[in-house]
């Protein structure tokens, strides 16, 4: 089980965050710290602290994930996007519960960092 982030506290409603979707497995909001014009997490309402920590059992919730993130880009009239999940503290997750990333409104450069 994850320790309590600032994710767990916005899943709460104990934070506010700026909501685009909302279900009874994910919310997705636009990140605060944005590193693209368009730039918003899709995490799960579920304590996993990172892919690492996913079992088999997390299969259809972690495709519900990306799939919520198309529907958002879609609505967004995105048709090229950058889609991160960051591994641990050497990758850049900076908060330790799953959160899967979706950049886009500027050319994304290759390697990313």
């Amino acid at each position: 089980m994850a320790d309590t982030t600032i994710f767990s506290k916005i899943i709460e409603g104990e934070i506010p965050c700026d909501k685009l979707y909302e279900d009874e497995y994910c919310i997705a909001f636009n990140d605060i710290a944005a590193q693209a014009p368009i730039h918003f997490l899709v995490i799960p309402k579920k304590p996993i602290i990172n892919l690492l920590s996913c079992e088999d059992e997390d299969k259809n919730l972690l495709g519900h994930l990306l799939l919520v993130g198309k529907k958002i880009a879609i609505s967004k009239n995105l048709e090229n996007w950058r889609t991160v999940i960051n591994n641990g503290a050497e990758s850049g997750q900076t908060v330790f519960h799953l959160h899967i990333h979706f950049l886009a409104g500027r050319p994304m450069k290759w390697p990313p960092g």
